[in-house]
């Protein structure tokens, strides 16, 4: 089977769960027979990767195809791909109408079976590969304008883009209940034409020799030998993340306990914000910024934590939970996030209740009895669940619609 996979990012040049995400359900394809050709928009190595073809959209850098914005709604996107400049690869729809063409000219050598496209960057690109070939077009949503823009109104032409992907689609992936019912009532897409898979993770890619490095954070770690406890989160700085109502919740937690101190690990555009929110709050020796990371800083960082919170407004899956739980930490996350639709053992709060979060960061720091409880349970859930099983459901998913286009 062929299957032409249409995305943005894969790691190492990823800049979120997306990416990752992608590189292993297209490896669990590929070791279930399928043949990928996957489609992004920039050029680069991807020197983990020989196990699909990777072909590059136009001659941008990973770092100028992040600097257009894709995950910030509030980037201003306001044209059509025939009023966009295809020669204007500064602009995010230019790159999208470049994508777009070529696609066009892929889709007729490489003779796919299947499309999948992933998330609005890539719907219209799907659409058109669906009209040339007329093979079945997979639509995947990872996350939707109403997630990240924290359930405001978004960008409108992102919003007409999903609602043209999603009617065009034959079959939708949601990677949990919590997007899928967005996708119903937001879009009025019926639910059966909705199927939800949700990520995993890989264990094997995790376990590959890696050695915590004690000296990454020091600091840390000497906090840690007098008995404080490392509260982490690992995330894009935006507004769907909540990360306002984490640090509150923070300081909450700090005027009634003392010993605790927080890891924010990412990077965006509320970075200055949340470094200013946390002085007026009075907690700036409490909370540590670290910028962009990835490799093993980024592991390290997981580490070096005792307790992950995940405190989006709406996540719709939300892999870094199943990173850090690897990792030994305990687990909190919003009731907005769906990976709790596959882990249990995890503490769970209303993302805007800040008093709720505190106290459960207080009950995890104060009881090592509950957090070892939390950190060794969580382990037996995310083991239940692989990028095997998750290839399986696509291949199943691929082959009916193939069986309707011929009927």
């Amino acid at each position: 089977m062929n299957i032409l996979m249409l995305g943005w990012e894969l790691p190492p040049h990823n800049s979120g769960g997306l990416g990752v995400a992608c590189y292993h359900m297209s490896k669990a394809l590929a070791i279930s027979g399928a043949t990928v050709d996957f489609i992004v928009p920039y050029k680069a190595k991807h020197p983990d990767v020989d196990f699909m073809n990777i072909h590059s959209a136009t001659d941008l850098t990973p770092l100028e195809r992040y600097g257009l914005g894709a995950y910030d709604s509030n980037k201003v996107f306001d044209k059509s791909l025939s009023e966009s400049d295809i020669s204007d690869l500064s602009d995010m729809r230019g790159v999208q109408k470049r994508y777009v063409e070529f696609v066009e000219k892929m889709v007729v050598s490489l003779k796919p079976d299947i499309i999948h496209a992933h998330d609005w960057l890539t719907m219209e690109a799907g659409i058109r590969a669906k009209e040339i070939t007329n093979v079945p077009l997979i639509v995947h949503v990872h996350a939707t304008e109403f997630d990240r823009c924290g359930n405001e109104s978004g960008n409108p032409l992102v919003h007409d883009i999903e609602y043209n992907g999603l009617m065009m689609a034959d079959r939708i992936i949601a990677v949990s209940d919590i997007t899928k019912k967005i996708i119903v009532e937001k879009y009025n897409i019926p639910a059966d034409k909705i199927e939800v898979v949700h990520n995993a993770i890989d264990i094997t890619t995790l376990d590959n020799g890696y050695e915590y490095d004690l000296r990454t954070y020091k600091y840390l770690e000497a906090l840690k030998s007098e008995g404080y406890t490392i509260i982490s989160t690992i995330t894009r700085f935006t507004i769907q993340k909540g990360l306002d109502y984490f640090i509150r919740a923070a300081a909450k937690a700090c005027s009634k306990y003392d010993k605790l101190a927080f890891l924010l690990a990412g990077d965006g555009e509320l970075r200055d914000e949340l470094i200013k929110l946390s002085a007026d709050l009075g907690i700036s020796d409490k909370v540590f910024f670290t910028g962009f990371i990835r490799g093993k800083l980024w592991r390290d960082a997981y580490s070096v934590s005792d307790v992950f919170v995940m405190s989006s407004v709406s996540e719709p899956f939300g892999l870094t939970a199943l990173e850090a739980a690897y990792h030994d930490n305990a687990i909190i996350l919003t009731k907005q996030s769906g990976v709790g639709e596959v882990l249990s053992s995890v503490f769970r709060y209303d993302f805007w209740d800040e008093d709720v979060l505190a106290d459960q960061i207080i009950g995890l720091a104060t009881s090592n009895v509950l957090k070892e409880s939390l950190q060794s349970d969580v382990k037996k859930e995310y083991n239940r669940i692989s990028w095997n099983d998750v290839a399986q459901t696509f291949i199943r998913i691929y082959k009916s619609m193939q069986k309707v286009v011929t009927e």
